[in-house]
């Protein structure tokens, strides 16, 4: 049974894939991609919460963000920090695990009133992508990826899901608490 959960994890993981075929995927504008074969939208380059806010992404975007509560606690040590850094989001609008903590990130934003204009989102596709090549120099292996960045250094990263939950992760990482992201020991 734990070999059968193993292997349904690691095909369901947002990490690293086989190079997808290319020749599947057509290009509507500069910023979406459709996947013919499995019938969805990709937002691939630098977009907005806004975009996130129009079909097809509303549907999973606004049912994330609503139900969202985030921990009274954890969002007063982020209240207190956050202003002080600028926030890159390498996310894929494909993956589960960007689905579910990207609206949760953005509701964080939003009750702490950080100034979303120190916040970079970028749409990668399934090989973490673009044609821009924005993720260069980002080491960007899974989604999301939110990267913490202070006086133009990365101090810290969220990388794919949570060690305990979004919010206190974040809370560790803008109040420099020694976090350490899923992937690092």
């Amino acid at each position: 049974m734990s070999l059968y959960i193993l292997i349904l994890a690691f095909l369901t993981s947002c990490g690293n894939t086989t190079e997808p075929d290319k020749t599947a995927e057509k290009v509507i504008t500069p910023e979406i991609v459709e996947n013919s074969d499995e019938q969805q939208n990709m937002l691939i380059g630098k977009f907005t919460k806004e975009d996130l806010l129009k079909a097809p992404y509303d549907s999973w975007f606004n049912a994330e963000y609503n139900n969202f509560k985030p921990s009274a606690e954890a969002m007063e040590t982020i209240k207190n920090n956050i202003s002080e850094y600028e926030i890159m989001v390498f996310m894929g609008t494909w993956c589960g695990d960007s689905k579910r903590d990207v609206p949760k990130l953005l509701k964080i934003l939003d009750e702490v009133g950080y100034d979303l204009s120190n916040l970079t989102m970028v749409g990668v596709d399934r090989s973490k992508t673009t044609p821009e090549k924005l993720e260069e120099g980002w080491d960007i292996d899974r989604v999301p990826s939110i990267i913490f960045i202070k006086n133009g250094k990365e101090i810290n990263r969220f990388v794919e899901y949570p060690r305990v939950t979004l919010e206190e992760d974040i809370a560790k990482i803008v109040s420099e608490q020694g976090y350490k992201h899923s992937y690092l020991n």
